[in-house]
């Protein structure tokens, strides 16, 4: 039999009830780590003009934008990155709000790039920026916050590790050897495929510019060749007990242009897959995004969903936690209605809506089926209980599913009762 006639297109994905639920804890887990660290979320559209994205990203990025011209005749692109619009919008808005601006975002982002392992053409991305604080104390605080969703997600110390690196350093060491400020983006590129390219690849490239890649080695091995700011960095990290996380990694340079100094990504501790999140201090973006008229230092991190789903389900005591939660947060309902009795199905139905509007997720069956598939229907919900509506009401039965123990309660007290059962464990209640 011929399949169907439309699928996704590459890259892009369907969201079953079970993928809604593994974005959900996803979400859920960004938003209360970013919350409880003192930032507010933000939105900005999904949809910008293309001149946002070419004024200075660099790097792959401008290959790999969906871009099109609207029916207006505008050149626009779906955002490949949050960043970019971050500037625009806090250049716009900057001067309502007191310095220095903790904001978050969530949402989805678009790139033209081949669908792999920890990579599709159409992801969400956790954002995560500090605006208007130039010192090292903002770039800690921001990689504290990188850890501390890690950790929130269920990993533990040698699971994962932050390398650090100064993109500023680089810089100093590509103007001593001569390379032009307008090639920096590329030379950059370069040191930042170091490990990646073909050595003979990298030694033409590299050659362009009178160097070699055993230079570029022994520059990374150099841990001095660090500024001041990484030692202020690990410092406060190591105070907040976070230094064991965190480890000097000179051969990390970022792809985007617009990056000036502390760049950072975390891996996973084996490095099995692309990095996990990444970011870091990007000075002069506002300032070009507004031709000047705002000025504000930032630094910043996204976090993928791909890869970091990716990393938990490989890692057993993570996804442990994910499918726990996924079970406590991912059922039809909490209580399955049971309609024994058809005669009481008008009482059955009053009573589903008393417990929906007491605030507890309830259901039941939509026309009368046997008591039998009604059990079935209320396993197969993923329901904690089932509620038996019955002949005896208003006498109720409750079946705790886990455990095929059974309560009984009154159907005037069924609010108040299945609201603090559900607050207990699965177990029959003690007299």
């Amino acid at each position: 039999m011929a399949g169907p006639s439309f699928q996704a297109l590459p890259g892009f994905r369907d969201f079953t009830p079970r993928e809604c639920a593994i974005r959900n804890y996803l979400f859920e887990t960004w938003r209360s780590v970013a919350r409880r660290c003192g930032y507010v979320e933000y939105e900005s559209p999904i949809l910008e003009d293309t001149s946002l994205y070419l004024k200075k990203s660099g790097g792959e990025l401008s290959a790999q934008l969906f871009r099109f011209e609207d029916q207006g005749g505008r050149d626009v692109t779906l955002r490949p990155e949050v960043t970019a619009s971050l500037a625009r919008l806090v250049a716009e808005h900057q001067r309502h709000f007191p310095k220095p601006l903790k904001w978050f975002e969530i949402g989805q982002c678009f790139r033209y790039e081949k669908p792999q392992k920890g990579r599709g053409r159409e992801f969400h991305q956790f954002n995560v920026d500090i605006l208007g604080e130039g010192g090292p104390s903002a770039d800690a605080e921001l990689i504290s916050l990188a850890i501390e969703s890690m950790l929130a997600f269920g990993f533990v110390e040698g699971d994962f590790v932050v390398r650090v690196s100064d993109r500023q350093a680089w810089i100093d060491f590509a103007t001593e050897h001569g390379v032009s400020e307008d090639d920096i983006p590329d030379f950059l590129n370069i040191v930042d495929k170091i490990e990646r390219e073909k050595p003979e690849v990298l030694e033409k490239r590299l050659g362009a510019y009178q160097l070699t890649a055993d230079q570029i080695r022994a520059f990374i091995a150099e841990p001095s060749n660090a500024s001041a700011a990484y030692d202020a960095i690990q410092a406060d990290l190591s105070a907040r007990g976070l230094g064991g996380f965190v480890e000097l990694d000179l051969s990390i340079v970022r792809g985007l242009a617009y990056y000036t100094g502390v760049v950072f990504e975390v891996f996973d501790a084996k490095k099995s897959m692309r990095a996990v999140a990444g970011g870091g201090r990007y000075d002069t973006l506002v300032a070009t995004i507004s031709d000047g008229s705002v000025d504000l230092p930032a630094t910043g991190f996204a976090m993928g969903d791909y890869v970091i789903r990716n990393l938990i389900e490989e890692t057993p005591h993570a996804n442990m936690q994910m499918e726990v939660w996924l079970q406590r947060n991912a059922a039809n309902c909490d209580v399955f209605l049971v309609v024994a009795d058809e005669s009481k199905r008008p009482e059955a139905l009053k009573l589903l809506t008393n417990l929906r509007r007491g605030g507890i997720s309830a259901d039941l069956p939509l026309n009368p089926v046997k008591v039998a598939k009604q059990f079935q229907s209320a396993e197969r919900s993923g329901a904690r209980f089932a509620l038996v509506i019955g002949s005896e009401f208003p006498d109720l039965k409750l079946k705790v599913l886990s455990s095929r123990t059974e309560e009984s309660l009154q159907a005037d007290d069924a609010v108040e009762w299945l609201s603090d059962r559900l607050l207990q464990p699965d177990g029959p209640l003690l007299a």
